[in-house]
């Protein structure tokens, strides 16, 4: 275990290509992954598995920051409990190392600025996001997502019932978790109405 490479990856959506980011890590002797949004670190498996499995001397290898954490904070967190089993993070893009010795005081200086650089282009792109849209509205140019009908949620709940993830159900129907959960929820009161009509 000791000198061990393990990698990590992540896409946000099951349709995703995990190729690139997997080129980009290299050889490793062990590759765990998540295909989900990087927002909630307890709903990703893969990267559970990874903070269950490493041990002192081992790396963990990641294409980019973003892959790891979604906020300054998120990768902080992660990457000082990585640190505290004795592991090392190596950033493939950013060429940063973190280990538990703080790594070199230039690579602690790039890791905080580069994650702070991030965070707020996240933001950027979030409100330049929100702004296209509220212009679009005022147009009259906005199309909002596509809902379900009636059969799409019969589906989606047959889906279900078979055992595949949500994640996976609303991306063969083509919509977001969230329109996918709120269809799904508005099934489910209609169903109670007519049962205590």
């Amino acid at each position: 275990m000791v000198g061990q490479v393990v990698g990590y990856v992540r896409v946000s959506s099951v349709d995703q290509n995990q190729d690139r980011q997997l080129e980009a890590i290299g050889e490793c002797s062990k590759v765990f992954a998540d295909k989900i949004s990087g927002k909630s670190c307890a709903k990703r498996a893969g990267l559970s598995k990874l903070m269950d499995y490493i041990r002192d001397g081992a790396t963990v290898r990641v294409a980019s920051m973003d892959r790891l954490g979604r906020s300054t904070r998120d990768l902080f967190d992660l990457v000082d409990e990585v640190s505290a089993k004795g592991a090392a993070v190596e950033f493939v893009k950013e060429r940063i190392t973190v280990d538990k010795n703080g790594s070199s005081p230039l690579d602690a200086l790039m890791f905080g600025v580069v994650a702070s650089f991030a965070e707020f282009e996240r933001s950027l792109i979030r409100e330049r996001q929100a702004e296209g849209i509220a212009l679009a509205k005022a147009k009259g140019k906005y199309v909002q997502a596509p809902k379900l009908g009636a059969n799409d949620v019969e589906q989606a709940q047959a889906m279900l019932d078979l055992g595949l993830p949500k994640t996976e159900v609303a991306a063969r129907l083509g919509v977001s978790r969230q329109t996918l959960y709120a269809a799904l929820r508005r099934s489910v009161q209609m169903n109670e109405k007519e049962v205590n009509l």
